[in-house]
């Protein structure tokens, strides 16, 4: 691997990006949404029910509480030992529900900025000299992996201070305290969103070789939304709490798939093949 270039790849393509609206635009808007208008809205909601909680919110608020799964363990000591309803919703909200709802973030980051690794080039003009340059095709795709994955990483860590400072600055009159994150937050930041920003880089980049423009490239890599959503649908519905344990085990699985995508994609580099595909 050609270490030289690899930095000199990933450096021209970290300025392109940071050139190019279509791309820092969308990775911009949902960080922001998930860390900064949804905290805050979320937070405001709560605070205008009241210490004891009524209506929609409340019928919520029980069935989350009355799940089999939140029966016991460390979150349910933590709820019992909260004084008001106001308290218990808020520590649900955001430590509990919050989690697969930030990993869009790294997702969506990644996923915008992997997709314009190649097929970016071909619009630009550049790729047939990319191509023709005397620089191995591993480094190359390592070049744009990294390119791809660093700003992701970035802005995702970025996303969470922010979503930390919204969710402690406005939940405060409720609490009076630090609230968030708990401690499952860890290995969903330090393991699980590294893990889950690379698969989606990987798929990405992949996914840029084969397709002509940056919206072919995007809408094609929309199907990778669906495992967050279904991560979603059962913490909200009680089918899986992702606690500690829980987020350390799909981290790992993730890592796993990974570096089995790493083996299969760079054996398959074929600049011939590329240059085929793209060049024409």
């Amino acid at each position: 691997m050609n270490r030289r270039a690899v930095r000199a790849i990933a450096r021209k393509d970290i300025i392109s990006i940071a050139s190019n609206i279509q791309v820092w635009l969308p990775m911009l808007i949902i960080p922001l949404i998930f860390s900064v208008v949804y905290p805050i809205g979320l937070a405001f909601v709560i605070r205008a029910t009241g210490n004891e909680i009524s209506g929609d919110f409340g019928e919520i608020l029980d069935k989350l509480e009355k799940l089999p799964i939140l029966s016991s363990g460390s979150l349910r000591r933590t709820l019992d030992s909260l004084v008001t309803d106001q308290q218990r919703a808020a520590y649900l909200m955001f430590n509990y529900l919050m989690s697969p709802f930030f990993l869009m973030i790294p997702l969506m980051a990644a996923s915008t900025i992997s997709v314009d690794s190649f097929v970016g080039e071909k619009e630009r003009g550049t790729l047939e000299g990319l191509l023709l340059s005397p620089v191995d095709m591993r480094s190359v795709f390592i070049a744009k992996v990294l390119a791809s994955l660093l700003p992701a990483v970035t802005v995702s860590l970025l996303s969470f201070v922010l979503l930390a400072v919204c969710a402690n600055a406005f939940a405060w009159p409720i609490f009076g305290r630090l609230f968030f994150p708990n401690i499952s937050w860890a290995p969903l930041i330090l393991l699980v969103m590294p893990a889950v920003s690379l698969l989606a880089v990987l798929i990405n980049v992949f996914v840029s070789v084969r397709v002509s423009t940056f919206q072919a490239g995007y809408q094609m890599t929309g199907f990778l939304v669906l495992p967050v959503v279904a991560l979603m649908i059962m913490q909200f519905t009680g089918l899986m709490l992702l606690d500690v344990k829980m987020l350390l085990a799909i981290g790992v699985a993730i890592i796993i798939v990974d570096y089995a995508l790493l083996k299969i994609i760079v054996g398959r580099l074929d600049r011939a093949q590329i240059f085929e595909s793209q060049v024409r």
